[in-house]
């Protein structure tokens, strides 16, 4: 199947690509159906893009990427309601403010989007740990 989006050109995907977000995403929980491809111009990014509505694409990066030590626990109901039985089962991604200049791009790690590879359901979810912040720049380096 092809998505052909507004800002990231036409997508291909198959059936089982498509990752069901059951609560939505805060800003979008009208929309349930997303899919992840790599952003074709950096292989650091991807884009989480709903297949409801072409202009809404999100630009996500791997914490690992960003924060060498970046961890949180998945509480048992949560990994119960993503039926997440290891490690193994999860990707996970968080979101990306872009800006013109590079100094001024950032992640919110304070809020990573949990996916379980294998079921493709996921969720947003936002972390008690105080000391990730919301808008960590991206080309800062270690946290």
């Amino acid at each position: 199947m092809e998505l052909n989006t507004k800002y990231h050109g036409v997508l291909s995907y198959e059936e089982e690509d498509i990752i069901i977000f059951e609560k939505g995403i805060p800003g979008f929980e009208h929309l349930k159906k997303f899919i992840l491809v790599p952003a074709e111009e950096n292989n650091l990014f991807y884009i989480l893009h709903s297949i409801e509505d072409l202009n809404i694409g999100i630009v996500v990066v791997s914490p690992f990427n960003v924060v060498k030590n970046y961890e949180f626990d998945l509480n048992d109901d949560k990994a119960s309601e993503l039926n997440v039985k290891s490690q193994n089962d999860i990707i996970v991604v968080n979101t990306v403010h872009l800006n013109s200049k590079l100094e001024n791009i950032t992640v919110n790690l304070k809020a990573p989007i949990v996916i379980n590879k294998n079921e493709n359901i996921g969720e947003q979810l936002i972390l008690d740990r105080v000391d990730y912040p919301i808008k960590y720049p991206l080309f800062k380096g270690e946290f």
